[in-house]
């Protein structure tokens, strides 16, 4: 693994759970950490189980012993280092996004598939897609029990950045993060949406909005926390995006991706409206769905809330009687559970990197639709198709 951040920690927590609760078809050894500080990667290697610590990561993919590589780094790295591994023949995952630039993503979409002929698997880290709720969810839509989608409202609200005084982390930082809060957060409505619904966003019309616009340089930190060093660094990255998207089916889709909203920690909802019925997701209440059946008597009708913790919900018969929830870490378990899955049975796991690259275009263009007056944008073409 390289990189040992807050995802790093959760990224180790999968690997380390994984092959105790599911029957794996192959069995992997959490091998190395890799880090720039010695002595910070080693604590972390100590800390979450594994075997040793390094801080040259292309010494480590160049290493026989190493068949997978997983990518926890921030955006501007993820080009460099996938491509170099997915050459040295290295299985990849990477995080979201997939990288800063639609032109790395591209680039790094065309090694996958060159990797993919000599059997090498390349996959995206949108964990929200393997909570339980999430993927049950997706599988509703796919019977039909909304039937024909109509509208989607997507939301990712948090408020670790209302304090002005929160110092200038690597995720405020275009040459780092690539965008703010839209890729960050809004990455994962948009792949959510696409998942769910089956359908791509096929043009975006939006604004972005940068609320502090220069915050105390970092002294060190830790995680989506920090403290200030001494003078002042500019924000180069958006606190705030709204847009709206159009599905290939034609639904429209409202999008909020912030870092302001005030009193919300990781609230992210997701509500499938069609003729049929309604679906709807609540990150902070993970473990259920609220469904409407509109089919349903006149006087039954109402959401509905479904427990999805039976063991014929997905990937819940490998824990827990029905009943006791699962949590935020068990998506990164099965995310592994996923990877090595496909790697051993040679198939191609999911999100791909082309899945990855189509996020990354519409990011692109709700960038490009904020910096022409919200004009309506093409999310393939890159071109305002209305005003």
């Amino acid at each position: 693994m390289i990189g040992y951040g807050f995802m790093g920690a959760a990224h180790s927590v999968g690997w380390r759970q994984a092959p105790h609760v599911f029957a794996l078809p192959d069995q992997a050894e959490m091998a190395v950490v890799v880090g720039r500080n010695a002595d910070a990667v080693a604590q972390a290697a100590a800390q979450w189980g594994w075997q040793e610590s390094a801080t040259d990561w292309r010494e480590v993919i160049a290493r026989d012993d190493i068949d997978i590589v997983d990518i926890v780094t921030p955006g501007d790295s993820h080009a460099e280092i996938a491509i170099a591994a997915l050459e040295a023949g290295k299985h990849v995952l990477c995080e979201k996004p997939l990288a800063n630039t639609t032109a790395q993503a591209e680039a790094m979409r065309d090694a996958a598939a060159r990797a993919a002929e000599r059997g090498i698997r390349s996959m995206v880290g949108f964990t929200y897609r393997r909570v339980p709720a999430v993927t049950f969810l997706r599988d509703l839509i796919a019977e039909g029990v909304v039937g024909t989608v109509q509208q989607v409202r997507a939301a990712y609200r948090q408020d670790w950045l209302v304090d002005p005084g929160m110092p200038l982390a690597w995720r405020l930082q275009k040459e780092h993060a690539g965008s703010g809060a839209l890729g960050d957060i809004g990455a994962h409505i948009i792949d959510m949406t696409q998942f769910v619904t089956g359908q791509e966003v096929t043009a975006v019309s939006g604004t972005v909005e940068t609320i502090v616009k220069q915050r105390p340089l970092l002294g060190s930190g830790s995680g989506l926390s920090g403290t200030a060093a001494e003078g002042y660094g500019e924000v180069t990255v958006d606190d705030l995006a709204l847009f709206t998207g159009r599905l290939e089916g034609g639904a429209l889709v409202s999008f909020e991706a912030t870092r302001f909203a005030t009193g919300r920690k990781n609230a992210l909802t997701l509500e499938v409206s069609g003729d049929k019925g309604a679906l709807a997701f609540d990150l902070e209440d993970l473990n259920s769905l609220q469904f409407y059946d509109r089919t349903a008597p006149e006087g039954r009708q109402g959401f509905t809330k479904i427990l999805v913790t039976e063991a014929s919900h997905p990937y819940v018969a490998a824990w827990w009687p029905a009943g006791h929830m699962l949590g935020y870490e068990h998506g990164f378990v099965h995310q592994v559970v996923d990877l090595v899955t496909a790697i051993a049975e040679g198939t191609d796991p999911h999100p791909s990197f082309e899945e990855g690259l189509s996020v990354q275009r519409v990011l692109a263009a709700v960038e490009g639709s904020a910096a022409h007056d919200s004009a309506w944008v093409n999310v393939n073409t890159d071109v305002a198709v209305k005003g």
